[in-house]
């Protein structure tokens, strides 16, 4: 009588190769990927920068339309003028000293 021994099926080695290959693959992709786990907390970063840039932006923007409504010609700030004038145009009182 011959004994034969077990050999492993190539079918079945060649199944479990193509099934690991496929499980790293997909493993890999979910967490570097286009649309993976690092790349997500990347784009959260960068909404968290953007939200406190588009924040500043707006702080700006409604500063300067304050400074607009206070120049207008249905609202008007005379100390803003006064401000305005002697920044821009240079203009002095008659009763003041400059300092230099």
């Amino acid at each position: 009588m011959t004994s034969k021994t077990a050999k492993p099926a190539l079918g079945a080695l060649i199944y479990f190769a193509v099934a690991f290959s496929l499980a790293t693959y997909f493993t890999f992709a979910a967490v570097q990927g286009d649309y993976g786990v690092f790349r997500r907390a990347e784009i959260t970063v960068a909404a968290r920068e953007l939200n406190a840039q588009l924040a500043e932006l707006q702080a700006e923007v409604d500063d300067m339309e304050n400074l607009t409504k206070r120049l207008s010609d249905t609202f008007l700030d005379l100390d803003l003028l006064d401000q305005q004038a002697r920044d821009v145009l240079g203009l002095l009182r008659a009763d003041e000293i400059v300092v230099r």
